[in-house]
């Protein structure tokens, strides 16, 4: 699938609002929330989905929602976004990745935005989960979320790394089945209590928060020859090869007249 209008934005938000999206999207807010309050810098930039606001909890002064939705503070497209190079401080990009056809350019295109150190924050659903089961269960014409192609999160951290991210913390929630009947999905509760201490990398969405590093690059100096130098840069009345104790003390310093008579006057 791709970024064609605003049909996957709105298709995507409206599935967020069904019982079950709602149980997806209520933790994914808190934990978002909880991870851009320590976040600072200038700009800061979600990339996806902007009817839902991820940077509310964030103190950079300038904050953007970036989408096609007629909510979208700056209409365009995750992989082309007209924003000028490094000079972003933070992106939020939530589930932008399973539902794009070219998941690649929009990583680049992300990185090529971002200052050096500067934090990427994405979510995703998990395919190796019960989640990714009932995708694979799922017959026919998949509607939202089913319909988008999930990324393991192996392989998501293999494509950062090789743009230079490096992986700072995550994240997994959801253990319970997807299961649009919440009396139902309740039952499942334990799931959910124990996902983390016994199942940790089976919940249904994850989280990532990647940092963008750049190595700095080390001048690598000529070996110079000191036999060669030293009779270039001594300084008369010392021997080559013997250190310089001259003093800066000693050395006449000419002061120009106008100083002078500037001075006397």
């Amino acid at each position: 699938m791709n970024y064609n209008g605003d049909m996957l934005e709105t298709s995507l938000h409206n599935w967020l609002k069904t019982p079950l999206g709602s149980y997806v999207i209520e933790k994914e807010q808190l934990l978002v929330d909880e991870l851009v309050s320590n976040i600072f810098g200038f700009n800061a930039v979600q990339a996806f989905l902007p009817q839902i606001d991820l940077l509310r909890s964030n103190r950079i002064p300038y904050r953007l929602r970036v989408g096609t939705s007629p909510e979208a503070q700056l209409i365009a497209q995750p992989h082309a976004l007209p924003l000028a190079t490094q000079s972003v401080d933070l992106v939020v990009l939530p589930h932008g990745l399973e539902f794009s056809s070219d998941p690649h350019a929009v990583l680049r295109e992300m990185e090529r935005i971002l200052v050096p150190e500067g934090r990427l924050i994405i979510t995703a659903f998990n395919p190796r989960s019960l989640w990714g089961l009932r995708q694979k269960l799922t017959w026919g014409e998949r509607d939202y979320p089913w319909c988008g192609r999930f990324i393991p999160l192996s392989r998501l951290k293999d494509w950062l790394a090789l743009l230079g991210f490096e992986v700072h913390q995550g994240r997994f929630w959801a253990y319970k089945p997807p299961l649009q009947n919440t009396g139902w999905r309740n039952r499942f509760q334990f799931m959910e209590l124990a996902g983390d201490r016994w199942w940790g990398v089976g919940g249904g969405v994850y989280l990532l928060e990647a940092i963008k590093r750049v190595h700095g690059v080390r001048l690598i100096t000529p070996r110079w020859n000191k036999r060669q130098v030293d009779p270039l840069i001594s300084v008369p009345g010392v021997a080559v090869g013997q250190p310089n104790r001259i003093s800066a003390k000693i050395i006449p310093l000419r002061v120009s007249p106008k100083v002078t008579e500037a001075s006397e006057s």
